[in-house]
């Protein structure tokens, strides 16, 4: 064989190895992603459990979905408050918690990052999306307390407050677990 023969073959190999990357790119890019939101997305969602949410959900399914904002007494007598930051708003946007008893705050974003500050208080709890962040609270006194976003989100940023009110205790001791406290904005 020539080594023009031996050139021209080495040459079509390429090519032809060429070609079925180009394939297999092509085939195997769909189907990997398929595979990612068919299989890997559920498990990864699985595996981190109740830290993880999908931002474009969250309203409709599971912890944050909207008739379940506020504070709740749980089935184990404790109080927790959830929260959602989004686009320049915290949701709800006046909350009310008893004063004196620890009340578990679980925060969540549906779109960037966000700060839940507490005027007064020397509080700072950060939100990204799908993740829950939180913290427990102690307030020892009634009061109102501004809660502004501490994080710059854009343009709409320094209008994203929410209240807290912090009122006696015994205005939570007939609170069921399905019941959620929010106040009214004035």
């Amino acid at each position: 064989m020539s080594g023009e023969a031996i050139g021209a073959r080495r040459a079509r190999a390429r090519t032809a190895v060429l070609q079925m990357l180009i394939v297999l790119l092509i085939v195997g890019t769909p189907l990997a992603m398929t595979r990612f939101y068919e299989f890997d997305s559920p498990l990864w969602r699985a595996l981190m459990g109740h830290r993880r949410v999908d931002p474009e959900t969250l309203h409709l399914q599971g912890e944050f979905v909207e008739n379940n904002l506020g504070t709740a007494r749980e089935a184990d007598g404790s109080y927790t408050l959830r929260m959602i930051a989004q686009q320049y708003m915290f949701v709800p946007h006046c909350v009310r918690i008893p004063a004196g008893v620890p009340v578990h705050l679980r925060l969540t974003s549906a779109d960037g990052a966000h700060a839940l500050t507490i005027v007064g208080l020397d509080f700072l709890l950060k939100a990204a999306p799908t993740s829950v962040t939180q913290a427990t609270l102690r307030i020892a006194h009634a009061g109102v307390f501004p809660m502004p976003c501490a994080e710059f989100c854009g343009p709409g940023h320094l209008a994203m407050n929410a209240r807290l009110e912090v009122v006696p205790a015994e205005r939570f001791q007939n609170l069921q677990p399905t019941d959620r406290v929010n106040c009214a904005v004035p």
